[in-house]
Order: C-alpha cells, then sequence, then structure tokens
C-alpha cells in the first residue's frame, strides 16, 4: 500500500463545505492541523459526529477559555531540555515537536504554538542526563511523536540508550501504528533497528494511542503483527473522550479488538483540563461508570486496563467511584506517596483532581518555572514553518 499523503491546510479537505472550512481556519491559525488520506478515509463524512472526524477535524471548542496550556504541570520536569525526570525510575525525551496526527484532545498541545520550544534537536544533553542517574531504568521518546522520526535518527537515539548499562527499558510513544502503520510494515529498516535493540533482556514498548475500535484497521494489525515480529512489546493508552470513546459498547469492543490482537490495554485516561479540550470533558463519576461497564463486556485481558489521571503530583488510579465519593490511589508520585489511599468528596461536575474538596491536603504544588498564563485568542497565528517542519518529517 502506498504511503499516504500528508494534509496540513484544512481549506483542502474537500468533504468539508468551504463556509466551515473557512471558519476552522481560525482554529488551525492557533493550534496546527495535520492529517493524511488514510486516516481521512476511516471518517464516515455523512455522519457530523463520526468519532475518527471528531478526533484530528478542528472544533470551535478549541477557542473556548478552558484550561491551562500545562495541565500537569510538566515543565516543572525537565532536568535539561528535552528531558523530563519525575518519577525515579523514568525519564523522557523529547524528542520531537511533529506529531504523524494532531488529535485535537492532545494534553500537548502547547508544543505545537509557535511561541513554545520544548523539544530539541540536540538530544545530547538528556542522554548524558540519563547515563549520569542509575535510577533510571526505562525510558519513554515522546514528543510529539517518536515514529514520526526518520529511522536514521531514532536508531541513533536507541543506539545510544543501549549504551547505558542501566537503561532496561525504552518506550516509544506513538500515534503511527493506527495513522499511517504502512509507515511500520513497509520500513524493514525501522524493523531491523527494533530488532537490534529489543531482546528477551531489554525491550521495547510501543506505547500507542488508539483511541476507538474503528483505527484497528487490517492494516493496523499488520503493523502490530510487524512490531511483535520485531521484538517490540506493543500496549494501548487513551483518555475516555466525550463524543468519541465515551460510549462502554465502544470502550468494550476496543478492549476486545486490542487483546485479540496481542496489543495489552494499559491505561484509560481521565482527559487532562488542557486549553481547547473542553469539547472533550466528561465528569469523573462518568469516566468511571463507563469504564467499568466496558470492563464487564471484556475478558480478564482487556480488563487489565487501569483508569487513571496524569496530575501534577503523580498518576492517580480511580479504584472507585460511590456515593458522592471518589476512591483513588497513587499509582505512582513524584513525592514518593506510592500508594497512598484517598478518600474524597466528588461533586457531580468534578472532572479532576483538583476539583475533589479537599485533594490539595495530598499534595504540595510545584513551583512553575515558566508564566504560562495566555488566552487562546492572544495566541499568535502559527505560521507557515510549522507546516513546512511537518512536512520535511513525514518525508
Amino acid at each position: 500500500m502506498p504511503q499516504p499523503k500528508y494534509i496540513t491546510d484544512i481549506g483542502k479537505i474537500a468533504h468539508i463545505p468551504e463556509q466551515q472550512r473557512e471558519q476552522l481556519k481560525k482554529i488551525t491559525d492557533k493550534f496546527v492541523f495535520r492529517v493524511n488520506d488514510y486516516y481521512l478515509n476511516l471518517i464516515d463524512w455523512n455522519d457530523p459526529n463520526d468519532p475518527i472526524r471528531k478526533l484530528v477535524i478542528p472544533n470551535e471548542g478549541e477557542l473556548a477559555e478552558y484550561g491551562r496550556w500545562d495541565a500537569s504541570d510538566e515543565d516543572t520536569n525537565y532536568v535539561v531540555k528535552g528531558c523530563q525526570h519525575k518519577y525515579k525510575s523514568t525519564a523522557l525525551l523529547i524528542v520531537s515537536e511533529v506529531c504523524g496526527a494532531y488529535c485535537r484532545y492532545c494534553f500537548r498541545k502547547r508544543l505545537f504554538r509557535n511561541d513554545v520550544n520544548e523539544a530539541t534537536a540536540d538530544v545530547e544533553p538528556g542522554l548524558q542526563y540519563i547515563a549520569n542517574h542509575p535510577e533510571i531504568s526505562n525510558v519513554l521518546l515522546t514528543g510529539g511523536d517518536s515514529l514520526i522520526l526518520a529511522t536514521p535518527k531514532l536508531r541513533a537515539i536507541l543506539h545510544r540508550l543501549r549504551e547505558i548499562e542501566h537503561v532496561q527499558i525504552i518506550r516509544l510513544g506513538s500515534k503511527i501504528p493506527v495513522f499511517n502503520p504502512m509507515r511500520i510494515y513497509e520500513d524493514e529498516e525501522l524493523l531491523d533497528t527494533i530488532r537490534e535493540f529489543s531482546d528477551a533482556n531489554k525491550r521495547i514498548y510501543v506505547m500507542a494511542h488508539i483511541n476507538h475500535p474503528r483505527e484497528i484497521t487490517p492494516e493496523a494489525i499488520r503493523g502490530f503483527q510487524a512490531l511483535h515480529d520485531a521484538g517490540a512489546i506493543v500496549v494501548n493508552q487513551t483518555p475516555v473522550l466525550k463524543g468519541i470513546n465515551d460510549d462502554p459498547e465502544v470502550l468494550g469492543e476496543l478492549l476486545d479488538k486490542l487483546s485479540w490482537a496481542g496489543v495489552t490495554p494499559y491505561y484509560f485516561f481521565v482527559n487532562r483540563p488542557v486549553a481547547g479540550n473542553s469539547e472533550f470533558v466528561l465528569p469523573l463519576a462518568k469516566v468511571y461508570d463507563i469504564v467499568e461497564k466496558a470492563k464487564a463486556r471484556t475478558s480478564g485481558l482487556g480488563k487489565r486496563v487501569r483508569l487513571s489521571m496524569s496530575h501534577t503530583s503523580g498518576k492517580i488510579e480511580i479504584l472507585a467511584i460511590d456515593n458522592g465519593k471518589a476512591y483513588l490511589k497513587y499509582h505512582q508520585s513524584r513525592d514518593g506517596h506510592y500508594g497512598q489511599f484517598m478518600v474524597l468528596d466528588c461533586p457531580d461536575n468534578a472532572a479532576w483532581f483538583d476539583d475533589l474538596p479537599g485533594s490539595e491536603r495530598y499534595w504540595d504544588k510545584p513551583k512553575k518555572k515558566t508564566n504560562e498564563v495566555i488566552s487562546v485568542n492572544e495566541m499568535p497565528d502559527l505560521p507557515r514553518r510549522r507546516e513546512r517542519k511537518a512536512e520535511a518529517h513525514s518525508s
């Protein structure tokens, strides 16, 4: 199958009426738009509420005054440019500010503004930091999308990481397995690279971002199999998103199809309160109810998934919400509170940990390194150089 053609101009999406395209341009002036013809073909254009459409086609809610750019305070986790170290055993390398797909719910939307520069072409400071910290046993290559990197560039990073003895696991965060699976199964150099650096003692994990069962096409399954055959382990994580997968039947089908394809259901996330994401927000109690009903529809393999919030203070697992109470625990903690159990009131409209009365008792707000307060309407328009950069990465 030929490599898909990428589109960065909303005006070229003929399925969208011209008047609507003009209205959407004011959004793509603020937030990057990038999609490809393979993924567009998954959309039912006769359905204005098609979930695949909502994943990648801009919506007017993106300009609403809602949330913060850095809702999990990632700027406080940077130890050197391009490298975060929040949890003791894990480091993140921001290796790309370009994605295969710019999902409209993305919690790192701030990376795709022209006034933000968190990613770096020079990963050497991050690699040196990781090499000097033997407590780091696993490294996540993220961004952006790690598999948007040209294979030689990705191979060079993997080679350097494998020279660091204490790095056991390398994780590749990516939407590519369902957005452009041909990039995986047609790139023998990529698969050979994975074979070289993933073995029985030190694995490469692909952290896929699959949001809806319709993304799991025959091409995607072929890509999963190619990754498996190359020695990678594929797992999946997705937020529960209003209008996209907020249905127990849909989430249950996703859990089934992942399990059948040998992809481990890893996390369901609560959508972070990020600027531009108001259209996708659900109350915590609703998210919990949907997830539990979805898990009831699948096997024990599907039920392995955990429902969590990636909060400033750590990953908070939602164990139960019942009779107006939220039962939570720290699945990961930046301050060493792993496993701490919490019972908090859960108002009907609570959509995030901070919305739960008394939650402030359990964590200290980190000192901000930057001032991120900026109105959506005050954002500078994205210059055309962003589109050129995206096109360059896809070649």
